[in-house]
């Protein structure tokens, strides 16, 4: 049975890979990997991407607007709705009030989920993604972005079980 459901979510991977990320080169985000414990690889098309579907890694040179982001062991976010202009350059200071690791990504939530689980198999995963950024206790990070597409997008803490337990929030990004 466990047999069955590893080759099934495999072939879903490689089918998902063939039909939307090889025609799309344009978006890929390179070779780079995710930082991985000693002796754990992923393979490329295992990775998640840059959330392209919103955006892209913003120049801190060009941001127009500075966003507070507190989180907690509440497993919330403040605010947990943020909008934003299309085009708008933004600087994220991510800040952990909590006493566990906590981390901010950015993407749409079918992304989120996806990288969810990833994190959940490969829980010692570190980012290395302009799109995220893990925090520290009493620490503070910062993601830069420019929101080149208007919609409802979202953002979550993908450390296994915090995802799960609704840590996570919206972007509004308005034309």
């Amino acid at each position: 049975m466990k047999n069955e459901l590893f080759i099934r979510a495999t072939l879903l991977r490689v089918a998902f890979f063939t039909a939307v990320v090889l025609p799309a080169p344009a978006f890929a985000h390179g070779s780079e990997m995710h930082e991985m414990p000693a002796g754990q690889e992923m393979k490329h098309e295992e990775q998640s991407g840059h959330a392209v579907s919103l955006g892209k890694p913003g120049r801190p040179a060009n941001v127009t607007r500075n966003i507070e982001v507190m989180m907690g062991d509440d497993m919330r976010y403040s605010p947990v709705r943020i909008e934003i202009k299309r085009g708008e350059t933004v600087r994220f200071a991510v800040s952990n009030n909590g006493q566990v690791k906590h981390e901010m990504v950015l993407g749409t939530l079918a992304e989120l989920k996806e990288h969810a689980a990833m994190m959940r198999k490969f829980p010692e995963m570190e980012h290395d993604d302009p799109n995220a950024v893990a925090v520290e206790p009493g620490k503070t990070g910062e993601i830069v972005w420019q929101f080149t597409r208007a919609g409802t997008f979202d953002f979550a803490c993908l450390v296994p079980g915090h995802f799960e337990a609704g840590m996570r929030g919206k972007i509004v990004v308005k034309r």
